[in-house]
């Protein structure tokens, strides 16, 4: 690439904002143009959900630089602007009521929450987490100490019930499921999570489904699947969210269908099926070449090392998409960090090295062959290297010796 060239970033998102900063690093001198919705400057989402909802912090601690390191490094930001239209043979955006020319594009335009649509649903007191603005609202609504009931057992819900009773809201999280985390952490340690918010005093509805809110100016009340209704002063729902795929879809990017898992389909390298346009972030399902399939993952570290990648990738450097998923969460006095991926459907087997009861162990994912797919600790700091490099080795481990926490993991 030349000098005179432009790429286009559309999502002002971590991995929008992170690919801008690489290709500087890399050495990019060309022209660089960041589009974003929001009108924040590009921040990080993990604090939104911890420190910025306990009251610690303010949003703006989740922002990754100030307007002048973007002033300085000479990347032009369009915030408060949605994209409409791709074309990828003209190679443009229409950005507002202009047409944008781009030599590289990079689509970051990350997902959004999935709305419950029952009754009641649009109530005010009713709160999504995602963005800056939302976490501010919550923040600002836990201050007096309503009566809160969360809809989700998931991350986000089960981090929004946490920093409620800490804060010391009344609280009850209702979920269809048979227990907290079923679909990505599994029962067994699901079970663990719900312990532990019940040791705090959190109200548990498992296998309780919402039909709707109760109220006529303001929440009042959640209407549940069992004829219950839950006095609530203030409602959190999270149940996931989905990639906002339609701009590519609409240019005729390949995009993965929902039963597929959804996203923008690229190869390790996260070029989609259009020359010259990358995909990063939230919205990327890409080949992953140590996993040996393809994965989608909605996680800050996935946000920040695939704009990475994907700046490298439109400098035509040799470049593979290859991280671990990882993730963090942070709940009462428990801290977590989750390293790998098991596929939904897949057969696997959990293996506890260290007593749950302590609060502080390690936990395990195997395929029936034995191997490594993913593993996590709690309060075991320093441990998650060694879980990165089972899981990288894709070698079979002998299950007696993981449990045992007298060997050490690079000799199980």
């Amino acid at each position: 690439m030349s000098t005179e060239e432009r790429v286009v970033i559309v999502g002002a998102s971590l991995a929008g904002a992170s690919a801008a900063e690489a290709l500087r690093t890399e050495g990019w001198t060309g022209g660089i143009v960041l589009i974003g919705s929001e009108s924040e400057l590009p921040y990080e989402r993990p604090p939104l959900s911890k420190d910025v909802l306990l009251g610690k912090k303010e949003t703006e601690s989740a922002q990754l630089h100030d307007q002048q390191w973007y002033d300085d490094n000479n990347i032009e930001l369009r915030l408060g602007t949605t994209v409409t239209a791709i074309d990828t043979a003209a190679k443009t955006v229409t950005a507002g009521d202009e047409q944008l020319s781009y030599d590289k594009l990079l689509i970051a335009t990350g997902s959004r929450v999935r709305k419950l649509d029952v009754s009641g649903g649009d109530l005010p007191g009713i709160h999504y987490l995602r963005t800056a603005s939302e976490s501010q609202a919550l923040t600002d609504a836990y201050a007096s100490k309503p009566r809160v009931v969360v809809v989700g057992a998931g991350w986000i819900g089960l981090e929004a019930a946490s920093a409620a009773r800490e804060r010391g809201s009344e609280v009850t999280v209702v979920e269809p499921q048979s227990t907290a985390l079923a679909q990505v952490m599994g029962e067994t340690v699901g079970a663990i999570y719900a312990d532990l918010h019940r040791q705090h005093g959190v109200d548990l509805r498992f296998g309780t489904g919402v039909d709707g809110f109760e109220g006529t100016d303001k929440v009042t009340g959640v209407r549940t699947s069992t004829g219950d209704v839950i006095p609530a002063d203030l409602v959190v729902v999270g149940v996931g969210v989905q990639p906002n795929t339609e701009l590519a879809e609409a240019a005729g990017i390949k995009v993965a269908s929902r039963e597929d898992g959804s996203g923008i389909v690229t190869g390790p390298n996260l070029q989609t099926s259009a020359a010259d346009v990358f995909a990063a972030g939230d919205v990327v399902r890409w080949d992953h070449p140590l996993l040996g399939h393809s994965v989608r993952v909605e996680h800050w570290s996935n946000a920040k090392d695939s704009g990475k990648t994907a700046a490298k990738a439109i400098l035509g450097q040799d470049a593979s998409h290859d991280a671990i998923p990882y993730f963090f969460t942070d709940q009462y006095d428990l801290g977590m960090e989750y390293a790998g991926d098991v596929p939904r459907g897949t057969s696997n087997h959990v293996v506890l090295r260290g007593d749950p009861a302590s609060g502080a162990y390690l936990a395990f994912w195997l395929a029936d062959d034995n191997h490594v797919l993913a593993g996590m600790h709690v309060n075991t700091w320093g441990a998650i290297d060694g879980v990165q490099d089972l899981i990288r080795s894709g070698r079979t481990v002998d299950p007696d010796r993981l449990a045992d926490d007298s060997v050490d993991l690079a000799e199980v």
